[in-house]
């Protein structure tokens, strides 16, 4: 038999083929096609079969630039072109095989909101050349007026900027009201009402004034938008067909923009799977794609997708044993070709410095055995749980790699050089021109906000700056500073050789302010590559700000140095992802679910669909690990007082039918292995006797 040809239809199974091609062709050219659901199992193939339908849209006459693809991250849609683009390649005759390369509307919802707000700004009372802040200035900005109002010196209490940015997005993106925000995820700032009331309304009028928006503006404007019929009967006409992937991941807006676009379903697709929806704390409801179907009439088509790809199938047995226990979800089988006789491992050890120990001894195994250590993952709830793990994993020199930490964008030099440009692209962007100003020698808080003062009573003309009295340990530097904001303020200044142009002028000051100048010096040079690839300022400083990437800073070892490495990471950033061999630490009660769902039956669920996430990340090996006793925190360095650790709650009779139980007992010290006899005799009983 022969194999059907990569990116063929025909090597898609009869569900992924069902999903790709749903809709009936129209006579001159186009697809009809009502809303649709494909749900998607872990290791599926959603992103193959999302591709496929979007290759379908344009082997029918679909016109590219009237497909919208919303993702969550640029990665995401970047992969989904790509594939597009190599299944067009496979299918198409010559004259249409770079369809795919005039997909214009590829993005996160928003990158794509930006694009979307800046066409209708006008419309909307925006001026089209606002700012996007990033979390860290948006934090700061909220700082400065939680300072100002007096809240920071309250005696009671009162959150910092985080913690008040957090409560705010929370509040916007669930489109409930403040008090049930706190209520359910900020219990501890009860009382705060008040006054959280009256620093956010402080905290927006100060982003209007300067013309800056943050992320969550972003769909804010966009879904504000879409209440208004004839902007959005405008932007729905501009597109055919809608398509959403990880659907699960929306918010109460995300969904309300999509309604709006399309209120009937024609030409949307959403692509997802309610047992992933993990993202609560972001915002996001399960409840979209649980209650997508039904909201159409008639209702829309539903394809599951049950045929994985990716585990062997005694680990599917176990995600789908935890998942049939569930009080809701769309219910699903997967299934598996790849047939294996071991089971799961659910092993119980004394605590978590033997689990430490085992997860090390385990992974060195499995390297002997031909499994390289970057296919092998250990998984946790959270952050601190793998503390104990790397200090043994260091003892035994095996390097790893742990997800999490700086992100290129927080590091202080390249906040400096970005700040910068965004003061250039907004002169009314106070927030980076107070930081570019306190750059200079001389130049502190008070004379920072007495030239920003200057700038704004001259209508935020930027030359108004080269008339600012400054200290002369300054002068130098703000003369040079006002020379490239002016030529960076100008239109007629070609984008090629901007960021060029603000790191010269920046370059003495990186190397009186920071340390380790060559290292910092080689991400703004790293920087400057990445503003070739796009084609405006503007583009580049909002897609930097709403995907940043990241640098080696994030990893806690100097991986790259080495051949190979372990992966360390918590289950939310695991999402996605899949290794040969998968250990997952602390499967306990206060664990998995977590203390914090107790008494809550919608976050009992959630966490059940964690660790389902967590199990589905393997491919051939699982490792449940289970300790029984957990140390006491706040207790003398010697002291040895611990809690037992419960069952978690999850491991039912039915779950544990798919496991094989196992114990670990950590190596008995070098004494052990003496043979019997060869040691002397003591009569410790006479000695006692004696003492008396």
């Amino acid at each position: 038999m022969i194999a059907p040809k990569p990116g063929s239809f025909e090597a898609l199974n009869e569900a992924q083929r069902r999903a790709a091609t749903h809709g009936r062709a129209l006579p001159g050219g186009g697809l009809d096609a009502g809303p649709l659901l494909i749900v998607a199992g872990a290791g599926t193939g959603k992103t193959n079969t999302l591709a496929h339908r979007v290759a379908h849209l344009l082997l029918a006459g679909v016109d590219p630039s009237r497909v919208l693809m919303l993702t969550f991250t640029r990665r995401a849609a970047e992969e989904m072109v790509r594939r597009t683009r190599s299944i067009v390649a496979a299918n198409a005759d010559q004259r249409r095989v770079g369809l795919a390369d005039r997909l214009a509307w590829a993005g996160t919802f928003h990158s794509l909101g930006n694009r979307i707000l800046r066409d209708y700004a006008r419309q909307l009372g925006l001026d089209p050349a606002f700012t996007v802040l990033d979390r860290a200035d948006a934090a700061d900005l909220i700082d400065v007026a939680r300072h100002e109002l007096g809240l920071s010196q309250k005696e009671r209490r009162f959150p910092r900027k985080d913690a008040c940015l957090a409560i705010y997005s929370h509040r916007v993106n669930t489109q409930g009201s403040l008090e049930r925000t706190i209520e359910e995820q900020f219990p501890w700032v009860a009382g705060c009402e008040h006054d959280l009331t009256l620093l956010f309304r402080d905290y927006l009028a100060r982003k209007q004034r300067h013309n800056l928006l943050d992320y969550d503006d972003l769909l804010l404007y966009w879904h504000a938008m879409m209440q208004n019929e004839s902007l959005a009967r405008s932007l729905a006409t501009r597109f055919d067909h809608v398509l959403v992937d990880e659907y699960q991941d929306t918010n109460a807006l995300q969904a309300e923009i999509l309604r709006a676009l399309k209120p009937d379903g024609r030409g949307v697709t959403v692509v997802g799977d309610d047992a992933q929806a993990i993202y609560s704390f972001r915002a996001a409801t399960v409840d979209n794609i649980l209650r997508f179907a039904d909201g159409y009439s008639p209702r829309a088509e539903v394809v599951l997708l049950e045929r994985n790809y990716r585990s062997v199938q005694p680990i599917l047995d176990c995600a789908n044993a935890l998942m049939s226990e569930g009080s809701s979800g769309l219910r699903k089988t997967l299934v598996s070709r790849r047939p294996s006789a071991q089971k799961p491992f659910y092993v119980t050890l004394e605590d978590p410095f033997a689990q430490a120990e085992y997860v090390a001894e385990r992974i060195l195994a499995a390297r002997e055995s031909g499994v390289s250590l970057r296919a092998q993952a250990v998984l946790f709830r959270s952050a601190h749980h793998s503390d104990l793990l790397e200090l043994e994993l260091a003892r035994r020199n095996i390097p790893f790699v742990k997800y999490g930490g700086l992100k290129f964008l927080e590091a202080a030099h390249v906040k400096d050089l970005l700040a910068v440009l965004r003061w250039a692209d907004n002169p009314r962007n106070a927030i980076c021109g107070f930081r570019v100003l306190k750059l200079l020698p001389g130049i502190g808080p008070r004379l920072a906000e007495q030239i920003l003062a200057r700038l704004e009573r001259a209508a935020f003309a930027l030359a108004a700056l080269c008339g600012c009295v400054v200290p002369t340990a300054a002068r130098d530097g703000f003369a040079s500073l006002c020379e490239v904001l002016g030529r960076l303020g100008d239109p007629a200044t070609p984008w090629p050789g901007q960021v060029g142009s603000a790191r010269a002028w920046y370059s003495p000051q990186l190397e009186r302010l920071y340390d380790a100048f060559s290292p910092r010096n080689g991400d703004l040079e790293q920087l400057e590559q990445i503003a070739l690839q796009y084609s405006s300022r503007e583009r580049f400083l909002t897609e930097l700000t709403l995907d940043p990437p990241a640098v080696s800073g994030d990893h806690c070892r100097r991986a790259s140095l080495d051949e190979d490495y372990v992966i360390l990471s918590t289950v939310h950033s695991a999402k996605g992802q899949e290794w040969d061999h998968v250990y997952l630490l602390n499967v306990a009660d206060g664990t998995f679910p977590s203390e914090f769902a107790a008494g809550k039956p919608a976050a009992i669920e959630e966490e059940r669909r964690l660790l389902y996430v967590a199990i589905t990340r393997a491919r051939n090996e699982l490792h449940l690990c289970a300790p029984l006793k957990y140390p006491v925190t706040q207790q003398p360095r010697m002291g040895d007082a611990h809690v037992y650790g419960a069952q978690s709650r999850f491991l039912t009779e039915r779950v544990f039918a798919s496991l094989e139980r196992t114990a670990y007992a950590r190596p008995v010290g070098g004494d052990a292995g003496r043979a019997a006899g060869t040691e002397p005799v003591i009569d410790v009983r006479d000695q006692l006797k004696g003492m008396w």
